[in-house]
């Protein structure tokens, strides 16, 4: 499947790719697999929804719009624990290469407290973005 669209000799690789990634095409991508887990779960089919959960896990597509939607939320100027902030369309591709299927540790969520009108504190947990050096 062909998710990004090249034009010349970019150059900053890592910018032109982020940049021609064809989003409708992840998007489609994640969407029918996520359907196909739907609809193997109301069949039943528990064995069949665990393969495709795996490939859905383990897809680049699926890679791809995970760090979009980190990026690009609300919060996506707030670093986490370890200070990282994927902001530059080279860190992005450097975040999706960095994403590994084996051994994958989360490391403990940022908390910090936000003051509410009656004057007591609400926590707020921010997850870190883990990039292996």
């Amino acid at each position: 499947m062909v998710i990004v669209q090249t034009i010349g000799a970019p150059d900053d690789r890592a910018a032109a790719e982020w940049k021609w990634i064809i989003w409708d095409k992840v998007h489609r991508s994640v969407k029918r697999l996520q359907m196909r887990i739907a609809k193997a779960i109301r069949e039943g089919k528990r064995s069949k929804a665990k393969a495709l959960q795996w490939l859905l896990t383990h897809s680049y597509c699926a890679r791809l719009l995970a760090v979009k939607r980190v990026t690009e939320n609300e919060g996506r100027k707030t670093p986490g624990v370890d200070g990282e902030i994927w902001n530059t369309p080279q860190k992005k591709v450097q975040a999706i290469q960095s994403l590994q299927r084996h051994g994958y540790r989360p490391k403990p969520l940022r908390r910090i407290y936000i003051p509410k009108n009656n004057g007591k504190l609400r926590p707020l947990s921010i997850p870190v973005l883990n990039l292996k050096s």
